[in-house]
């Protein structure tokens, strides 16, 4: 009997983003949108060719299904056939004929991070990969080349826990010192403790079913010099308690990050106001029994159930102000998390989001990202370039910067749009621009009206060398990219062309 794999994406071992690179999307025909796709998985028709049944499938029968109107792939050691989905898939036919008849899972882990394939693909789910006979009695396996240049993992952390009559106290020995705050992130719901501490690209969890009830609120503290945390529990009972609990999955284990799911809770919308005629900034409260800080230049991810389809989409959190004196301090930052988000009308996920109502609930992963504060290190010039809701994650970068880097002479921002109502946050990033004398703004604008005097048109040689002057011959620089993907790659490839090096450039791309 075969088992329809049941966790919600993203799954194990996927990547999350593409440094410099990604998928475009291709126009799709008419009728052929993600909503449509979702309307024809529940009408009741035979996706798979196989009348309801699920299969045992061998590598050799896996290979015979290779073309457009007959194609299998598989996915995690799950077989689907996604013939009935080729006119639907937004990278185009082509991108789902590279895995034609073959296991395609690191090829969809490279682009297809956020995109819920069980849920989308399970009518078409064809079966299981068929598992390999073992090695013959008497036979030994070849032993496998070592890579030299592979990474080496960090020293494996430890805990321990101590009690008192009302508390418990769970510490962790990371035995590194660069954990902040922002390195832990820590979830009580079900009677399950769960806490991940992210090393470098790995994940150290502790995850365990608490022998007794413990209160929603706890306390998280980071000796940083020695890299220890200290989580204090508050027990419901003065009771002594023999152990902490039973160990689940993937309990005291460091493993790649890369590796592990994406965890989430729910959080509940606060308030949402408008920015412009079509974005929002939305402001979401963490539960009680969660401590998560999302680090500079990283994302979550936001997961709604439309129409019985479990739909993820990656956003980047943002400070709820850029000036100081607009910040309400009513909020404490710690648990509430603030996102830009623009409406797209025609789209699935965006407007049902706009139709959730105060109080309503929005699943949050944990932060993912590629961003390193260390790119900050003895920073000069910071130079910014962002299209549209692209400026999402310039926002605490900007922050940042302007308030902790010593070294800093001069930020710069270039924000790209359409015209003068698109532009988010203008009046603040003006009035930042008038107060502290080391950032300015430059507007670009593609459709401006005709009484628009500041710069127009699309991202180009001529802007960039302009924009892009160092406050010195030689000093340190980082670029910083983001908006739609054309933009993205554009601006990379001017970038090295004005002989900007990998090292100067990040790109923030979904």
């Amino acid at each position: 009997m075969l088992n329809v794999p049941s966790q919600s994406f993203p799954a194990p071992s996927s990547q999350q983003r593409v440094a410099s690179g990604g998928r475009s999307k291709v126009p799709l025909k008419q009728g052929r949108s993600l909503m449509d796709w979702i309307r024809l998985t529940k009408s009741g028709k035979d996706l798979t060719g196989l009348k309801g049944r699920l299969i045992e499938v061998t590598e050799e029968e896996l290979k015979k299904h290779n073309k457009k109107d007959d194609c299998w792939i598989c996915i995690r050691g799950f077989v689907y056939n996604v013939s009935p989905y080729m006119e639907y898939h937004p990278g185009g036919e082509d991108e789902l004929m590279r895995a034609a008849g073959s296991d395609g899972t690191d090829l969809f882990d490279q682009v297809h991070r956020w995109v819920n394939y069980e849920s989308m693909l399970k009518e078409c789910l064809v079966g299981r990969m068929a598992v390999k006979s073992a090695v013959p009695k008497g036979m030994l396996p070849k032993s496998q080349p070592t890579n030299p240049l592979a990474k080496e993992s960090p020293v494996s952390p430890s805990y321990d826990w101590f009690q008192t009559d009302s508390l418990v106290t769970i510490v962790i020995y990371t035995k590194q010192k660069d954990i902040n705050l922002d390195s832990v992130i820590v979830d009580y719901q079900d009677d399950s403790f769960r806490a991940e501490t992210i090393i470098k690209d790995y994940s150290y969890l502790i995850y365990i079913g608490l022998s007794h009830e413990i209160q929603e609120d706890f306390s998280v503290q980071v000796v940083e010099n020695v890299g220890k945390i200290e989580i204090v529990l508050k027990k419901t009972e003065n009771t002594s308690w023999t152990c902490l609990g039973h160990p689940l999955e993937n309990h005291n284990l460091l493993i790649p990050k890369k590796d592990t799911g994406l965890y989430y809770r729910k959080c509940q919308l606060i308030s949402k106001e408008d920015v412009t005629h079509d974005t929002k900034l939305f402001c979401l409260m963490l539960p009680p029994s969660t401590h998560l800080q999302v680090p500079i230049g990283q994302h979550v991810y936001l997961k709604l159930t439309i129409t019985g389809t479990e739909i993820v989409k990656p956003y980047t959190p943002v400070s709820n102000s850029l000036l100081s004196e607009f910040k309400e301090p009513v909020l404490p930052n710690n648990k509430y998390i603030y996102f830009l988000i623009k409406i797209y009308p025609a789209g699935l996920f965006t407007p049902e989001l706009d139709h959730l109502q105060i109080g309503d609930f929005v699943s949050v992963s944990s932060p993912e990202g590629n961003f390193k504060i260390s790119q900050f290190q003895e920073l000069e010039d910071l130079f910014l370039l962002a299209a549209g809701t692209g400026f999402t994650p310039m926002v605490k970068i900007l922050n940042y910067a302007l308030t902790n880097i010593p070294t800093l002479r001069k930020v710069k921002l270039m924000f790209f749009n359409k015209t003068e109502d698109d532009i988010i946050w203008r009046s603040q990033l003006e009035k930042l621009a008038f107060k502290d004398k080391r950032f300015d703004i430059e507007f670009v604008l593609s459709a401006p009206t005709s009484e628009w005097n500041g710069k127009q048109g699309h991202i180009s040689p001529a802007l960039l060398s302009e924009f892009l002057k160092r406050s010195l011959d030689k000093s340190k620089v980082l670029i910083c990219i983001c908006g739609p993907m054309p933009f993205t790659e554009q601006g990379i490839r001017l970038l090295h062309d004005l002989n900007f090096s990998k090292d100067e450039i990040h790109s923030f791309t979904a």
